[in-house]
């Protein structure tokens, strides 16, 4: 399988976009409202991906998909 590269951080973000707006949707529908996609890369970008090499798209889309809310409500209340 060839191996989709990224030229920026932007690049990979937007990507990953329809993910976070999934995932954002799922979490508006539990009313969980004021969590942004901004928070979910945040979170898995300093707990998750930042222990990880070679990550691939798909495990980014699975990480964010399958975020565990509880670990990121915890986050977002300590970090803001």
């Amino acid at each position: 399988m060839e191996q989709i590269k990224f030229s920026s951080v932007d690049e990979l973000f937007n990507r990953l976009k329809p993910a976070f707006n999934t995932k954002i949707g799922e979490l508006k529908a539990k009313n969980i409202k004021y969590i942004e996609v901004k928070d979910i890369w945040d979170y898995l970008s300093r707990t998750k991906w930042s222990r990880e090499t070679n990550l691939e798209l798909c495990d980014m889309v699975s990480d964010i998909l399958n975020v565990n809310e509880n670990d990121l409500l915890n986050f977002i209340n300590i970090n803001k």
